[in-house]
């Protein structure tokens, strides 16, 4: 049920700012755990392997129970549940803070991502089911671009806190979350009529067996036990996609993937999160480890790329709505794909406005071209009822694309498990090439 709110409603701006507070609260809290990890790893003498997994633990959870948080605002209203979503993520957030370990801490983000899956779905789908569908399309796009304030608010504010106590950065969520609790008072609440009582008990057990699986094989390679779990993972997957196939009651209905439209931009979304994702878990590590940056420096640098988007997402949600998602949407990956490429060459002291600064500056141009019109023209391929389990399948591409790509990339490039954030490790190839003398190839100014 649609009630066909518009921007231009006093209604309509609470609704958009319910949806950006709480997908606020998740980007925030991802951004802060990149720039904690190499002081998380200090306090808490973690190794590699332990930091991917505070990054892929909550992922694992996120990405493996979204369809689960879809499905359940589509049955039981989109904003009760994006109520149940904030509070467990506040709740989840103080046991992150007061983790003494990082086997204990680890636990706490997988409840995070639990939480999370409630919470994330629900932003999206109160947008598609509260906004008229002239209006749609843009408040995607405003959405996408006032986000960009929480992602720029988050390394900085991320890495000021951290300078002082990474733990810091966790308890203020707190806050954030009470905040989104009384803008969701006003919201509408939506649901699906004609969605079945009945749950996909058998995709809800091997959506995250097939997804620890395999991040665990990439995690631990080449250790003990990565090929038992990258056989389980592999048999589970293939397991789920027949139940999904043909159980009564999928979380992925198949019938969604008749759409060619669905099934291209999900495929597009694994690839353009994927390249986000690893580039980001990099691009953090990699200033404070090997160019020697401080968290606050190294949160600050990419805060051009938020700000990009902040100006011009919505533009392009505009620009889509009115003369096709097409163009923006392959325009905007060949100008992420340069910015990633000139990431790629900095050296191993890097200055700022020579060496970082392009790179981000083209990431926030390229993704303001992208994301809106991409999640908008998934969502509106399928029937405005089932945009809460269409928001899950997207989220989920998305979440698991990160989570591939930091479990698969360390190891794609020469890192394993056990090693610790050694400064020679994490050299960029042209870091590698100058040497690592004293400036790399250039100036170490930033």
């Amino acid at each position: 049920m649609s009630t066909s709110l518009r921007l231009t409603d006093p209604a309509g701006r609470r609704l958009l700012a319910t949806a950006v507070t709480g997908s606020g609260l998740v980007f925030l809290d991802g951004t802060v755990a990149n720039v904690a990890l190499p002081r998380i790893g200090t306090e808490l003498d973690a190794e590699l392997a332990g930091l991917q997994w505070v990054v892929n633990g909550y992922t694992l959870a996120l990405a493996s129970l979204i369809l689960v948080g879809g499905s359940l605002g589509d049955r039981l209203g989109r904003k009760r549940v994006f109520g149940w979503g904030t509070v467990g993520f506040a709740l989840a957030s103080v046991l992150v803070a007061v983790a003494p370990t990082i086997e204990l801490l680890v636990a706490a983000r997988v409840l995070q991502g639990v939480a999370a899956a409630l919470l994330t779905p629900g932003s999206l789908a109160l947008l598609q089911a509260g906004f008229h569908p002239d209006d749609r399309m843009k408040a995607i796009g405003a959405w996408t671009g006032m986000l960009g304030v929480a992602t720029a608010g988050g390394p900085v504010l991320g890495g000021w806190l951290v300078g002082i106590d990474w733990r810091i950065a966790f308890w203020v969520n707190l806050p954030i979350a009470a905040l989104v609790h009384w803008l969701l008072r006003t919201a509408p609440e939506s649901r699906d009529a004609e969605a079945a009582g009945r749950y996909d008990v058998a995709g809800l057990l091997l959506a995250p067996i097939a997804l620890a699986g395999i991040t665990w094989a990439l995690t631990a390679w080449p250790g003990q036990g990565a090929p038992a779990a990258a056989v389980v993972g592999v048999v589970a997957g293939v397991a789920f996609v027949v139940a999904q196939r043909h159980g009564s009651h999928p979380m992925t209905p198949p019938q969604l993937f008749a759409s060619r439209v669905f099934t291209v931009i999900n495929v597009v979304t694994l690839f353009v999160y994927a390249a986000l994702a690893g580039s980001m878990f990099f691009l953090a590590v990699y200033l404070q480890v090997t160019a020697g940056w401080t968290p606050l420096e190294a949160g600050a640098a990419t805060v051009p790329v938020s700000v990009v988007m902040l100006f011009l997402a919505s533009w392009f949600g505009g620009y889509a709505t009115r003369h096709g998602a097409r163009t923006p949407m392959v325009d905007g990956a060949l100008v992420l794909a340069a910015g990633l490429a000139l990431l790629a060459l900095a050296p191993d002291r890097p200055n700022f406005l020579l060496h970082i600064l392009p790179g981000v500056l083209l990431q926030g141009f390229g993704l303001s071209m992208l994301v809106a019109p991409l999640t908008g023209t998934v969502l509106a391929a399928v029937p405005d009822s089932r945009s809460g389990v269409a928001s899950g399948i997207n989220n989920a591409v998305s979440r698991t694309a990160g989570l591939l790509a930091i479990a698969a990339l360390p190891l794609l490039v020469g890192l394993s498990g056990d090693d610790s954030a050694s400064r020679t490790r994490w050299r960029t190839p042209t870091a590698r090439r100058c040497g690592g003398a004293p400036g790399g190839c250039s100036s170490a100014l930033h």
